[in-house]
């Protein structure tokens, strides 16, 4: 029975360029999904929690999402509560989506390292 593994063992050859650029794709399009996931998430309770429009609700997850910090006020405590657990929750996701994005990029170069290591 094959076992199912996500990247190759350091004895094995290094992944031909387009597979590679396969698995890279595949961990761009999951990041950004659970980006957009995410992000659904905030406009959906800014909008809920603080009254605010679709589109400030969408500005304002999305600076909360990347890290950059709230746009507007928020009047009330259900609103409060629920922008500090978004912001939280956010920056977590944010670092883990960044580093699904380059944990293919990362153990290639580690790989290609160990390969030379190996040759000497």
């Amino acid at each position: 029975m094959k076992r199912l593994l996500l990247f190759e063992k350091k004895q094995d050859p290094l992944l031909p360029q387009k597979l590679f650029f396969n698995r890279l794709l595949r961990n761009i399009i999951a990041g950004l999904l659970i980006l957009v996931f995410f992000l659904g998430i905030g406009v959906e309770g800014y909008h809920l929690t603080c009254g605010y429009s679709w589109m400030d609700s969408l500005l304002n997850a999305s600076m909360i999402l990347s890290g950059m910090g709230p746009i507007g006020t928020i009047d009330n405590d259900w609103g409060k509560l629920f922008a500090s657990l978004y912001a939280l929750i956010s920056g977590v996701v944010f670092i883990t989506t960044i580093g699904l994005i380059l944990a293919p990029v990362a153990h290639r170069v580690f790989h290609r390292f160990h390969l030379e290591e190996d040759e000497k």
